[in-house]
């Protein structure tokens, strides 16, 4: 995601972001990583402006100057670096320092944790961000080779979106780009992780610092794959039951944990972003030996709401809550 936004084929400038925002009329202009893809969205309400934006991202994306200079690689990915000559030999790099500040966040070490110890089997049991603890042993070589087989035309989707001549613009990415490149079979497709035949217990270890103790610091996830994606009736099913369970006013897991003096703060997470969903009831800052505790709780609260029935009324604020968010979202128009 970094490295390809450093300069390409016809726009060999240092950093592309900044070339951008001097003069660009962009309403959006960004590059996300995701656990099992790369996004590289663009948006501008000026067609000329859309249509440049268009063009310099497709050109970075197909045709960056990686292969032409590693020392893109050693600055965004990482390298060895010396600032004296008595002095101690270090990693430094952009990524490799990213990644470093977010494991040493207890909630991104948790949340990535829970991720890893669901799909042990697939892509989503690996930091698509990168471990800092291996960034290291990656080599320039392979790096181009990932990028050569997996950032090709046909291993992308191209969505375009709005009022525009679409005609021309097709046959301008076509012409421009596409039209570059030989087909490729590129197997990148998401393996289903199959289920566990028991429920599986994960330990992490986070630090803390040398004049802090450890007591009540302890963070409980109660974690679980929820079918597919692709299913719409589950997909908005889980964000309802999200909103009732636990992160609603009266949410009776929440409650129930809470009441029991388990941690401070509970969470409910429906993680959807993924081929595997799956759903997440967690807690921060309890005591180590409320473990079995905290899974009774959980389960019998679960089990009441089965048998009992959800409130209706809780129901309906889920509900609710889940229009006024989509009535309100910005989506960058």
């Amino acid at each position: 995601e970094h490295t390809v936004l450093c300069g390409s084929r016809k726009f060999p400038v240092k950093d592309p972001f900044a070339e951008l925002d001097k003069g660009s009329l962009n309403t959006f202009l960004n590059a996300m990583t995701y656990p099992d893809k790369t996004v590289y969205p663009v948006a501008s309400v000026n067609d000329k402006d859309f249509k440049n934006l268009m063009d310099v991202y497709l050109d970075a994306v197909f045709f960056p100057n990686i292969y032409k200079e590693e020392r893109i690689f050693r600055q965004e990915g990482w390298h060895y670096e010396l600032d004296d000559i008595d002095g101690e030999l270090i990693y430094n790099g952009v990524v490799f320092n990213e990644m470093k500040g977010a494991f040493s966040s207890p909630d991104e070490y948790f949340d990535n944790l829970i991720q890893t110890s669901l799909f042990p089997d697939n892509a989503y049991g690996v930091v698509s961000g990168g471990d800092p603890r291996v960034i290291p042993e990656l080599k320039w070589e392979d790096y181009l080779d990932f990028h050569r087989r997996y950032y090709h035309p046909s291993n992308s989707y191209i969505y375009l979106y709005g009022k525009m001549d679409f005609a021309e613009r097709l046959t301008f990415i076509d012409e421009e780009y596409l039209s570059k490149f030989d087909h490729l079979d590129v197997d990148s497709e998401i393996k289903l992780q199959e289920p566990f035949e028991q429920m599986r217990v994960e330990e992490g270890f986070y630090p803390v610092g040398a004049d802090e103790g450890t007591e009540g610091k302890t963070y409980f996830a109660y974690s679980g794959v929820c079918a597919d994606t692709l299913d719409p009736y589950l997909y908005q099913a889980f964000q309802m039951l999200e909103h009732a369970l636990v992160e609603g006013v009266g949410a009776p897991v929440k409650e129930a944990l809470v009441g029991a003096g388990i941690g401070t703060e509970v969470d409910g997470t429906y993680s959807e972003p993924f081929r595997q969903p799956f759903f997440t009831i967690s807690t921060k800052n309890a005591k180590d030996d409320q473990k079995e505790e905290f899974l009774r709780v959980i389960r019998q609260t679960l089990e009441d709401q089965a048998n009992g029935g959800l409130n209706k009324t809780t129901l309906k604020a889920a509900l609710n809550a889940m229009e006024f968010q989509f009535r309100e979202a910005d989506f960058g128009r």
